[in-house]
């Protein structure tokens, strides 16, 4: 599937690696939706790429099926590709200070990550399902944002490596049954990265960090996100799949 002239509905697009696969997409001629928590981020994007903003809580499955209608509204056809980066980032330790527990992180880490990507991954397969398919029998493509916690989650991450574990655990079972329809399911598992959440904090910690990744010794460019997420759309045979773009990094415990 080529970009040029597709549909594309990105979460977590006002910022971050949603924001840099907004600009990719509608700079290789793609028709983008701006899907953000923060309306403010998504109209500053949409403007800035001549798309359409949406405001929505992924997690609010009536929020997210408004948010595809009007979508469908706005450019006449519903979305052939739906990229969810939305997500939080929550830290605490299963048991803290004290005692203190922490259900309410894993709780609310769990609602948005996960069942907000299950939302829009649903709301996008029962649309997609509808489509005419291209000359390949192709109909759409789901890519989903998992982490490199999934697989070496550091201390005080088990809420956060919970839920990119269960969306890389999901990919192939869901590429699977969505197979019959045309539609291919990946994930990404981005490692460390240039985001607002990195770039606030201390540069002795940001260098810290960087002395992790064996090569290229820096973090990871929001742009190279998004060209993973073009390559995803434009070679077929990728389905099914977690890819890891983490520059051979593996977090260490804390």
């Amino acid at each position: 599937m080529q970009l040029s002239g597709c549909i594309a509905l990105v979460t977590g697009g006002g910022s971050g690696l949603g924001a840099a696969t907004a600009r990719h997409f509608a700079a290789s001629g793609a028709n983008v939706a701006v899907l953000d928590f923060n309306a403010e981020g998504a109209n500053a994007v949409a403007d800035e790429i001549g798309g359409l903003a949406l405001q929505a809580d992924v997690s609010d499955e009536a929020a997210v099926s408004a948010a595809f209608g009007k979508a469908i509204t706005h450019f006449g056809s519903a979305p052939r590709i739906a990229v969810s980066c939305a997500g939080v980032g929550m830290a605490a330790r299963i048991v803290g200070r004290e005692g203190k527990l922490s259900f309410d992180v894993f709780e609310k880490t769990l609602r948005v990550n996960l069942f907000g990507t299950y939302n829009v991954m649903s709301h996008a397969a029962i649309l997609m399902a509808e489509l005419d398919p291209l000359a390949d029998g192709e109909r759409g493509v789901i890519i989903n944002t998992a982490s490199v916690a999934w697989q070496d989650g550091q201390l005080g991450q088990a809420a956060y490596a919970a839920s990119k574990g269960a969306i890389a655990s999901m990919c192939l079972p869901a590429a699977r049954e969505l197979a019959q329809s045309g539609i291919r399911v990946m994930a990404i598992a981005p490692g460390l990265f240039h985001t607002p959440m990195m770039e606030g904090l201390p540069e002795e910690v940001t260098a810290k960090i960087t002395a992790n990744i064996p090569f290229p010794a820096r973090l990871g460019e929001a742009r190279e996100f998004a060209m993973l997420a073009e390559q995803i759309v434009e070679n077929p045979f990728l389905n099914g799949t977690t890819i890891r773009l983490d520059g051979a990094v593996r977090l260490p415990t804390r």
